[in-house]
């Protein structure tokens, strides 16, 4: 992997800088300092190549320190929510090198003193107006805070915040948040192999994955789940800085909204 492999060599140690939020927990996680980049690269312009490198040291930084801190957000870090990030990072397939990073990442987000705010604005800025990043990143949130089937009025309030930071109104926080603890739920019937179950819970809780009301046309429907399908794209994400370790992850997320597209249009078809 380029990013990582150049972070390690010192050419990307300008991109984010030591003395920046992400810069400084990056180089504390890695040992090192991270002003100490290759002599005269600071004065150079980024190109496309380095620029998506930049937005994936950001994201993959973002996403462990601030996991922490919502972990913490509730004064105790449950084994739950520790193994959600170890879930994370298995799915990621990350290096030892890696998990130790993302590791020492975590726990540094869980520290009192962490400013969680410049890290949430310097991945704003960071990431600009790439908003599909941007959501996939608060969906790795939720999922930390979702871990124990309940979120914590703490938990929430600090995810209200960092949505904002990022530049979601609270009523878009509030509709991924309602989308996420559907697929949770509905994760339940998706991987249950029982006979027993109930079909019309299963496809009620589908329309809220989908973000959709039951009420709505065929049409209504198909462009949500396009839509959504669009957002989520693997190959769609990483162009615009997802790390390629996380595509396993959104490829699990667009699978997850095809099945529940899929679940309803076969309800639909026997119930005509």
């Amino acid at each position: 992997m380029n990013w990582w492999g150049k972070l390690i060599g010192g050419a990307l140690g300008f991109a984010l800088g030591g003395g920046s939020p992400l810069g400084a927990i990056l180089g504390a996680a890695l040992g090192h300092s991270l002003d100490k980049g290759i002599k005269g690269l600071e004065s150079v312009n980024l190109g496309s190549g380095q620029d998506q490198e930049r937005i994936q040291l950001a994201f993959f930084t973002a996403t462990f320190s601030i996991m922490g801190r919502v972990a913490k957000a509730d004064g105790v870090v449950s084994e739950t929510e520790i193994e959600v990030a170890r879930q994370t990072m298995s799915k990621m397939q990350l290096s030892e090198e890696q998990k130790k990073a993302a590791i020492n990442l975590f726990n540094q987000g869980k520290e009192a003193g962490f400013d969680y705010l410049s890290a949430v604005d310097q991945l704003k800025q960071v990431c600009g107006r790439k908003t599909n990043l941007l959501r996939m990143f608060m969906e790795i949130q939720l999922s930390t805070a979702l871990a124990d089937n309940e979120l914590h009025p703490e938990e929430q309030r600090l995810l209200i915040q960092i949505a904002e930071h990022l530049g979601f109104q609270k009523r878009h926080f509030e509709q991924i948040l309602a989308m996420m603890t559907a697929q949770k739920r509905y994760s339940h019937f998706d991987h249950s192999g029982s006979s027993q179950i109930n079909e019309h819970d299963a496809v009620e809780e589908a329309y809220k994955v989908l973000g959709i009301d039951q009420t709505c046309s065929d049409a209504q429907l198909k462009k949500a789940y396009r839509k959504l399908t669009s957002q989520h794209h693997p190959d769609k994400l990483v162009s615009k800085g997802l790390p390629e370790e996380m595509m396993k992850m959104a490829t699990e997320k667009t699978r997850e909204i095809r099945d529940a597209y899929e679940r309803i249009k076969k309800f639909r078809a026997h119930s005509s």
